[in-house]
C-alpha cells in the first residue's frame, strides 16, 4: 500500500532523475557515499516515521504538554519516537564525520527529515532544531564548545533550541534587552527573558542546550551589539558529566492552535531560582567574538528558514495524499451529462472541480519540495565547492532562494491543506480525519522563522540588492539555462519556456524600475506582493526543471507531472502580472492609510 506520508516515486525522480544527488559522490566530501547508501537512509527515515512517528501525531495533538509548576510532562511516544531516531544514528546524517556524522549530502537529509515532518511535525522539530543548533556550534564554537555539547547532540543525549525573541521585541531584534556580563574566569552570567522558544523544556533528554542572543553591557547600540552564548540547562564538567542546574527557569507554557507535540516556552534566564556556585545569572558561554551573535545565528535562522519551509511542505503533501485517497474511495454525484437516478454514482476524483483542487495542491506541493531539494543541492555544492568561484556562485543563489524556500510553501502548502479540507467536505473539519490538523499544524508555519512581512523585506530590501544585484543576476542566469534547454526540447515546453522568460524578464524590469524611482518607502511597502509573485515565478522555473528531467518519458507518473506543470503555468503563473502592475505603480495605498481611519 502507498504512504500516505510522502510519496517515495515522486522522491526518487527529483532526487536520481532530476538532482542526480549520487552525481555528489564524485566530489571529496561525499566520496564513501552511493546511491545505494542514499537510498538506505530515505528507507530508514520512512519506517521510523510510520512506525514511531506518525502513531502518535493525533494523540500529541490531544493531549500537548503540560506542566505543574516544576515538571514538564509529555506523552511518552514522544520520546520513543525520538530515541529510536538517535539510535539510528541520524542526528548527525549530514555532519562532518570527524564529529560524529555520517557526512551524507545535505540533499539526502532533507528528504530524509521530510518523512518525519509528515508524520508528525511536532515531534519531527526537537530534531530539526538539534540538528541546526549543533550545526552553528560546529562551524563558530571552539573545540571544547563542540566536544562539550556538539557531540552529545549527535547521540541524542542532549537537545539544542534557539533563543531569539523577546516579549518586547518581536521579530526586532535590535530591541532585545537579555544582558551578558563577563565573569572572571571567562565565562558570562546572563539575565533576561526569551519568548516563542520550541523545545525550551523539556524532560526528553539529560540537557538542554540553549542558544541565546544577549548583549554585553558596553557594546554598541542595535544588532551590532547583540552576541551569541551557549546556555545549558545543566552545567556540564570537563569529563562530559552533568553539574548543577543552571538558571534556566521556565516561566510557562505558550498554548497553540497547531505544533501542540512540542513544548513552546517562555524561558527566564538569571531569575535566581538556580543560582550556580551561588551567583546570580546563568551561565553562559560565548560563541565567537563579542558583538556577532546576528552573523553566527543567521547560520541556524537560515538552516531553520529551510527546515520549517520542508515542514510546510511536508504537511501540504499529507494532506494532498490523504485528500486524493479520499477523492478515490468516496462515491458521490453522478457525471454533469447524466440525469438518470439510477445510475450508479461516482467516485468524486471524476468530478472536474475536485479534479481541480487535486491539481492544485499536487502543483503546490510537488513543486515546493522541489525547491527545497534544490536548496539542499546548493547546501551540498556551498559545502564541497571546487573552487572559490563556485562557491561564491551557489551562495547567492542560496541566499536570494532562502526567504522563498521558507515563505512559499507556508503560504501555498497551507492553501494545499485548505483544499485537502474541502475535498474532504463536511468530514474535513472533523478530528476523525487528519486534514484539519494538518491545516492548523501548517498555519503556524507562516509565522515561524520570520513572518511573511519578514521574509519579503529581507528578498526585496537585502537579498535582490546586494552586491549590486548579483544574487538576482545568477538566479536570473540559473533561470535562463533552463530556459534555453526547454526551447530546445521544443513542443509544450518551449512555450512554456516563452511564458516564463516573459514573467521572468517583467520582474527584472519592474525590480530595476522600483528602485530607479528613489520612493524607497514606497517601493518596500508592498515588499509581501513582490514575494508572492516572485515566488511564483521560481516554482513554474522549478517546474519547467520537473519537465526537463521527464522529457521523452511515458507513464502515469510523467503524465502527471506534465499536467500539474501544465496547471501551474495556467492557472498560477498568470497570476503574477497584476501583482507585478501593482508593483510598478508604486501604489501607496497602504501607505497613506492613516491609523484613526480604521
Amino acid at each position: 500500500m502507498k504512504s500516505t506520508l510522502l510519496s517515495r516515486r515522486d522522491l526518487d525522480f527529483l532526487l536520481f532523475e532530476w538532482l542526480r544527488v549520487e552525481e555528489l559522490t564524485k566530489r571529496e566530501r561525499f566520496a564513501e557515499h552511493s546511491r545505494e547508501t542514499f537510498c538506505d537512509v530515505l528507507e530508514l527515515c520512512e519506517q521510523l516515521a510510520t512506525r514511531y512517528f506518525a502513531p502518535h501525531n493525533k494523540k500529541s495533538d490531544a493531549h500537548e504538554p503540560g506542566f505543574d509548576g516544576a515538571t514538564v510532562t509529555i506523552i511518552p511516544e514522544v520520546k520513543e519516537a525520538l530515541d529510536a531516531f538517535a539510535a539510528a544514528d541520524l542526528l548527525g546524517m549530514a555532519m562532518d564525520t570527524e564529529l560524529g556524522g555520517a557526512q551524507l549530502p545535505a540533499t539526502v537529509a532533507q528528504a530524509g527529515f521530510g518523512w518525519l515532518a509528515a508524520a508528525n511535525v511536532s515531534t519531527a522539530g526537537y530534531v530539526m532544531l538539534t540538528m541546526a543548533n549543533a550545526n552553528l556550534i560546529a562551524k563558530f564554537g571552539t573545540a571544547d564548545q563542540i566536544s562539550t555539547f556538539v557531540k552529545p547532540m549527535l547521540t541524542g543525549r542532549f537537545f539544542g533550541t534557539m533563543c531569539l525573541s523577546e516579549t518586547q521585541a518581536g521579530s526586532s531584534l535590535a530591541d532585545i534587552t537579555t544582558r551578558a556580563e563577563p565573569h572572571d574566569d571567562g565565562s558570562y552570567r546572563l539575565f533576561g527573558s526569551k519568548m516563542w522558544i520550541s523545545g525550551g523544556e523539556h524532560e526528553l533528554t539529560d540537557n538542554i542546550v540553549h542558544l541565546v542572543l544577549a548583549k554585553i553591557p558596553g557594546g554598541p547600540a542595535g544588532t551590532k551589539g547583540i552576541s551569541l552564548f551557549i546556555v545549558p540547562k545543566f552545567l556540564v564538567g570537563p569529563d562530559g558529566s552533568l553539574g548543577e542546574r543552571n538558571d534556566v527557569v521556565l516561566a510557562g507554557l505558550n498554548h497553540k492552535m497547531g505544533y501542540r507535540g512540542i513544548t513552546n516556552t517562555v524561558l527566564n534566564f538569571g531569575e535566581g531560582a538556580f543560582r550556580p556556585g551561588g551567583e546570580a545569572g546563568a551561565v553562559g558561554y560565548l560563541v565567537g567574538e563579542p558583538h556577532r551573535g546576528i552573523t553566527y545565528m543567521f547560520t541556524m535562522m537560515n538552516e531553520a528558514r529551510l527546515g520549517v519551509g520542508m515542514g510546510a511542505i511536508a504537511l501540504g503533501y499529507t494532506g494532498y495524499l490523504k485528500s486524493l485517497q479520499y477523492a478515490r474511495e468516496r462515491p458521490q454525484g453522478r457525471p454533469v451529462t447524466s440525469k438518470d437516478p439510477a445510475v450508479p454514482q461516482i467516485p468524486i476524483i471524476e468530478h472536474a472541480d475536485v479534479k481541480r483542487m487535486l491539481l492544485a495542491q499536487k502543483s503546490y506541493v510537488e513543486g515546493a519540495l522541489a525547491l527545497a531539494l534544490y536548496c539542499a543541492r546548493l547546501v551540498d555544492l556551498q559545502h564541497s565547492a571546487e573552487s572559490a568561484e563556485e562557491r561564491d556562485n551557489v551562495t547567492l543563489l542560496l541566499d536570494i532562494l532562502t526567504p522563498i524556500a521558507k515563505s512559499w510553501p507556508s503560504q501555498w502548502c497551507l492553501a494545499a491543506n485548505d483544499l485537502a479540507i474541502q475535498v474532504h467536505g463536511g468530514y474535513g473539519y472533523t478530528r476523525e480525519y487528519d486534514v484539519e490538523q494538518h491545516y492548523r499544524d501548517n498555519r503556524l508555519n507562516h509565522i515561524h522563522e520570520g513572518t511573511h512581512g519578514i521574509q519579503s523585506l529581507d528578498l526585496l530590501g537585502r537579498k535582490v540588492t546586494q552586491r549590486n544585484g548579483a544574487s538576482l543576476l545568477a538566479l536570473n542566469d540559473a533561470v535562463g539555462q533552463s530556459i534555453a534547454a526547454a526551447e530546445a526540447a521544443g513542443g509544450d515546453l518551449a512555450g512554456f519556456a516563452a511564458e516564463l522568460d516573459a514573467v521572468r524578464r517583467r520582474l527584472t524590469a519592474v525590480t530595476t524600475a522600483m528602485f530607479a524611482s528613489g520612493d524607497i518607502e514606497a517601493a518596500m511597502a508592498n515588499s509581501a506582493i513582490y514575494l508572492e509573485a516572485f515566488g511564483h515565478i521560481v516554482i513554474a522555473w522549478m517546474w519547467l526543471e520537473q519537465l526537463l528531467a521527464a522529457h521523452g518519458k511515458t507513464g502515469d507518473f510523467y503524465d502527471g507531472k506534465r499536467q500539474a506543470a501544465r496547471y501551474f503555468f495556467r492557472y498560477e503563473l498568470p497570476r503574477t502580472a497584476p501583482q507585478l502592475d501593482l508593483l510598478e505603480s508604486l501604489d501607496r495605498t497602504t501607505l497613506e492609510m492613516q491609523p484613526r481611519w480604521f
